[in-house]
């Protein structure tokens, strides 16, 4: 069911410096200013083992993800892998979770940019902010990556700022970095599974499989790339804001680096932290428009979204309509309510998408050195995901259920149409 030649197709655009700059742009986003929290709150000093954790089975993933990537390199991820090699209603699950859990990551990074600017009009804000990052995707992708490009290094910037502030401050203490005061196995692996959906943008790469030049070549290379590069910036800004506030003080921390660098002695530096953290919002809502919207295109190639959906810009090599269903939907969540204390079935979403991507790496080989990593990266997926808050875990099945009824109203009403086409003949 691959494609190649077709008007349809998305221009291919990207090499490795712009993929790994797109993993990048989602990965380091508003999370490393947020996640740390409840990360501390659920392990205490034991977040940092939660963060090896979460790299491990981050790594699996996306090596997974590379190599069926590299052989399908169409939009659409985990739902094209999975269609292709485990079967059609795996591919259609992995995609509804991505679709439906990212759609609301999307109105809460648009909130959290909103909370950032201009907290007394966060809603207006964050529609303004879909309506321009939908405007920026519409005219192509090449102006996508130009743009994640500038927030990639306004943030690094920051983030740099902040472990140098931290870790040549008085207040910081190796002492505190003991992560045999732990909250034991259970809490390092909830920190795990929350600490996880920072690390999940990589994904954007490869739902932008069918833009990559020479995909066989480049997205294997970029997403271990972009994995690794941000795995070395969360262990440095974890170490340093850790050792200045301690696990205590990082639990109880409303905006964790605002605070560590106030504590460090440089009260300053907190409104540049505020900014910071409102561009890596503005990076993690493009990258997800992105995806979100690639995702939509290949799930409505194959019916399972409005066909319409599926439309190719002739002139921008984009799908628009896709786009701006997306935006339009993100625009009305984010101007009617708010969901960023509400999506954490996002994380169990993220993780269901990477145990079907699993399981389809699983199959590309019998070989059993070959199989170690996705059965690895599988098993992690399923651990974390049932190590969640309670709440996430019964909202983010809720959500799955909800999409396997779909379906299956879906392939009824299809085989009633095909018995009453035979009985017309």
């Amino acid at each position: 069911m691959t494609r190649s030649g077709s008007a349809s197709e998305l221009r291919r655009t990207l090499g490795v410096g712009d993929a790994v700059v797109i993993g990048l742009g989602s990965m380091i986003g508003a999370g490393i200013f947020a996640a740390l929290g409840p990360a501390a709150r659920a392990a205490g000093s034991g977040l940092l083992l939660g963060l090896a954790v979460a790299a491990v089975v981050a790594y699996c993933n996306a090596t997974s993800s590379a190599r069926l990537a590299a052989l399908y390199p169409a939009s659409g991820g985990t739902y094209v892998y999975g269609r292709e090699r485990l079967g059609v209603f795996w591919g259609y699950l992995a995609g509804w979770s991505f679709v439906v859990g990212k759609t609301a990551s999307c109105a809460a990074m648009a909130l959290t940019v909103g909370a950032y600017v201009w907290p007394g009009q966060a809603h207006a804000v964050a529609v303004a902010a879909v309506v321009a990052l939908t405007a920026v995707n519409y005219g192509g992708i090449q102006k996508s990556a130009w743009l994640t490009r500038v927030i990639v290094a306004v943030v690094l910037a920051v983030l740099a700022s902040v472990v140098v502030v931290c870790l040549g401050s008085g207040a910081s203490e190796a002492a505190r970095l003991d992560i045999g005061a732990s909250e034991g196995a259970g809490g390092v692996l909830q920190a795990a599974g929350l600490l996880f959906f920072a690390f999940a943008g990589y994904a954007r790469i490869a739902t932008l499989g069918e833009e990559v030049r020479d995909p066989a070549r480049t997205i294997p290379r970029a997403i271990p790339l972009a994995l690794g590069i941000a795995l070395v910036v969360y262990v440095c800004v974890a170490v340093a804001v850790l050792s200045v506030l301690g696990a205590d003080g990082l639990g109880d921390a409303v905006a964790p680096l605002a605070d560590a660098v106030r504590a460090a002695g440089v009260p300053w530096l907190v409104p540049v932290v505020r900014v910071g953290a409102a561009v890596a919002a503005l990076g993690s809502l493009l990258a997800l428009i992105l995806g979100v919207s690639r995702t939509t295109l290949a799930m409505a190639r194959d019916r399972y979204l409005p066909g319409a959906l599926s439309a190719v810009h002739p002139r921008f090599q984009v799908p628009h309509r896709a786009e701006l269903a997306v935006g339009a939907v993100v625009a009305v969540l984010a101007a009617t309510v708010d969901v960023r204390g509400a999506i954490g079935f996002s994380s169990f979403g993220v993780l269901a998408y990477y145990a079907v991507a699993n399981a389809s790496a699983w199959t590309l080989s019998p070989a059993p050195a070959a199989r170690l990593l996705p059965a690895l990266g599988l098993v992690g997926c399923v651990v974390l995901a049932f190590s969640l808050p309670g709440v996430s875990v019964v909202v983010g099945a809720g959500v799955l259920a909800v999409g396997v009824v779909a379906y299956g109203v879906r392939r009824w009403t299809d085989a009633r149409r095909g018995t009453d086409a035979r009985r017309g003949a």
